[in-house]
Order: structure tokens, then C-alpha cells, then sequence
């Protein structure tokens, strides 16, 4: 498995867990790093998924929107906890898209997240919310 995909893993589960500890500030990194160490010895850039997490924890705030103004179907306090862990991991990648990690990659990414550990209809529903994420966040991009 490659290592930025394991380190997403990790990303994704810790969002969750910390959601079942009530997003309480001092736990995230408590969190993502027992996370890392249980389950990503062979990660040989562990700063990756650091990054991630830190940066997701710090603009939490302005991701969930872009979240809420993107999702019509279903009220954001309703969304279930995985799909909105995918969510708040790949609107962070998008947000801030790299030539080593470019949109196409994180949207891919998050597919393959979604199947791996949700159903199909996971798999379709973060596909089209991240397509809307997509052109939101290009749209915010070149206003700026």
C-alpha cells in the first residue's frame, strides 16, 4: 500500500475517532498519533499525514463550510461521520492543491476511501459532493 494512501487512512480514521471524543482540542493529536504509530510503521514520510491532520484541525472551521455550501441533500449536522472525515480530508487537499498533490489525485483518493470502507453508494455520494467542492473552491481561488 503506498504510504500517502496509508497516511490518509490514518487521517480519515483519526477525524472520526476525535468526532467520538467530542472534537475536544487537546485530543486530535493524541489521536492521530497512537493512530499512526499502531498502524503505520512502514510510513516512511510520516509529516504527510501531520500535515494533513494539523492543517484539517486548523481550518476546520472554513472547510466545513465549503462542506455545508456544497452538500444540498442532506444537512451537514446529519452527515454521516465517515462521509464527512473523507470530506474534511480531501476539501483541505483541494484547498490547498500541489503539484505533488493535485486535485485529480485527492478526488481519487477520497473514491477509493469511500469504497474501501463504505459501500457504493459512499463511493457515488463523496464523488459528486467533491465534484461541487471542486468548482466552489476554483471558483474561490480566482476571485482572490
Amino acid at each position: 500500500m503506498a504510504t500517502r494512501h496509508l497516511s490518509r487512512i490514518i487521517v480519515m480514521q483519526s477525524l472520526y475517532e476525535w468526532a467520538f471524543n467530542d472534537y475536544q482540542p487537546d485530543k486530535w493529536q493524541e489521536i492521530f498519533e497512537r493512530n499512526l504509530k499502531e498502524f503505520g510503521q512502514d510510513i516512511d514520510e510520516p509529516e504527510f499525514g501531520r500535515n494533513l491532520m494539523k492543517g484539517i484541525i486548523e481550518n476546520l472551521s472554513t472547510i466545513d463550510d465549503i462542506i455545508k455550501n456544497s452538500v444540498r441533500s442532506i444537512p451537514f449536522e446529519q452527515m454521516p461521520l465517515l462521509e464527512k472525515s473523507i470530506l474534511r480530508l480531501t476539501t483541505y487537499e483541494l484547498l490547498n492543491e500541489s503539484e505533488a498533490v493535485p486535485a485529480k489525485v485527492a478526488i481519487n483518493e477520497a473514491i477509493e476511501l469511500a469504497k474501501n470502507f463504505g459501500t457504493n453508494a459512499t463511493a457515488k455520494f463523496i464523488n459528486g459532493v467533491l465534484g461541487t467542492i471542486y468548482e466552489n473552491i476554483t471558483k474561490l481561488k480566482s476571485s482572490k
